[in-house]
């Protein structure tokens, strides 16, 4: 493992004894500020599972045992105890985990229940969301039923809008409940109803915060690292570290930036 590679792993939980508790998975989220809930082969971000298994490899290459049924739980845990946002956002729509004060500084909007109308969303991506305002919480399945995505092709597209809605961080896992007979049902909430959102402008300050949290934890990152991780736009996410250059809280070198201490 190279210099960076070494470090990197110490960061992001890696390197010492496996956390086996939500808590800790709490705590680790509260710390790096995001991460995967598995890694992704090609793709440098904390995970929660490399942090929780001693033998930290893609989901893909690796039999289900009690170390992936156990982090597969803390996607519903973790949120609904109020110590992470959890939904589909990093790398284009990844399951991934963000810290409640990170959260509070990517948030696009104003905060409120019915915010996600100023999103632009798709048809039924608007519809679950629109559905979960009415109701509140509720298990895919019923969700499902609701919108009326049923059916093979219906299951696709409500996986789809799910994405959609994490990615404009409109709706959070939140806990799980029984729904019939086997596995229990996912419950999806909107973010605003599950995590306190407001004080916080969302400026050039948040923006900021965000990026240097970003350095803090990966140790050193480019402006397109920045912006595929959180699906920013490059100017914006080069705008964020450029203007940590300015303040003096970071420094650039031959493209690549890296936090002051």
């Amino acid at each position: 493992m190279d210099d960076l590679g070494a470090r990197r792993a110490r960061r992001w939980w890696q390197a010492g004894r496996p956390i086996r508790s939500s808590s800790r998975a709490g705590a680790l989220v509260a710390d790096v500020g995001f991460a995967l809930l598995f890694p992704a082969s090609g793709v440098a971000l904390p995970s929660l599972y490399q942090a929780a298994s001693e033998q930290p490899t893609p989901l893909s290459e690796v039999a289900w045992g009690p170390d992936e049924q156990r982090v597969w739980g803390w996607k519903d845990e973790l949120p609904r105890a109020g110590l992470a946002w959890s939904g589909r956002l990093l790398r284009g729509g990844r399951a991934s985990f963000l810290a409640p004060d990170l959260l509070a500084d990517c948030y696009p909007r104003a905060g409120e229940p019915d915010d996600f109308r100023q999103a632009p969303l798709g048809e039924e991506a608007r519809r679950i969301a629109e559905t979960l305002l009415e109701s509140g919480p509720l298990p895919t399945a019923v969700l499902r039923q609701a919108v009326g995505l049923q059916g093979r092709r219906g299951a696709a597209r409500f996986a789809a809008a799910v994405v959609e809605l994490g990615r404009a961080l409109v709706c959070t896992s939140f806990g799980t409940e029984q729904v019939g007979s086997g596995w229990p049902s996912a419950v999806l909430e909107l973010t605003t109803r599950a995590f306190d959102l407001g004080g916080r402008e969302r400026d050039d300050a948040a923006r900021r915060r965000v990026a240097r949290r970003f350095l803090d934890t990966m140790l050193v990152a480019s402006a397109r690292e920045l912006a595929s991780a959180f699906g920013w736009p490059p100017a914006a996410a080069r705008a964020g570290l450029d203007g940590l250059v300015d303040r003096g809280e970071a420094v650039l070198d031959a493209g690549v930036y890296r936090a002051r201490p």
